[in-house]
């Protein structure tokens, strides 16, 4: 049995999906040195020394779309294909847990 096909992406400019990638990357970095989350500091080292070069790769896609004149950012259509991606799992280990007593 074949798993479930993804929802299409929408249509992005080469740099909109490198920003959208890069942003994802971020984010699941920045989830494995959540300290509420990380088990090992090992894994937290090594993500937060990652880190140095997605920023600059997310750095760089907006200036690729600043100096192509995309001054605008399409929230609607980046946010459809964050939800396609996975960002709202992915970005949810960004968060503080709730307490569990609560």
């Amino acid at each position: 049995m074949l798993p479930p096909e993804l929802p299409p992406l929408p249509a992005l400019t080469r740099a909109e999906g490198r920003f959208v990638d890069s942003y994802l990357e971020v984010v699941d970095l920045l989830g494995r040195t959540n300290p509420a989350r990380a088990t090992h500091t090992y894994g937290a080292l090594r993500a937060a020394q990652a880190l140095v070069g997605r920023a600059t790769a997310l750095r760089d896609a907006l200036a690729l779309m600043h100096e192509r004149g995309e001054s605008d950012v399409h929230t609607q259509t980046l946010a459809h294909a964050l939800r396609t991606l996975d960002g709202e799992r992915r970005a949810r280990r960004v968060t503080v847990p709730g307490h569990p007593d609560l």
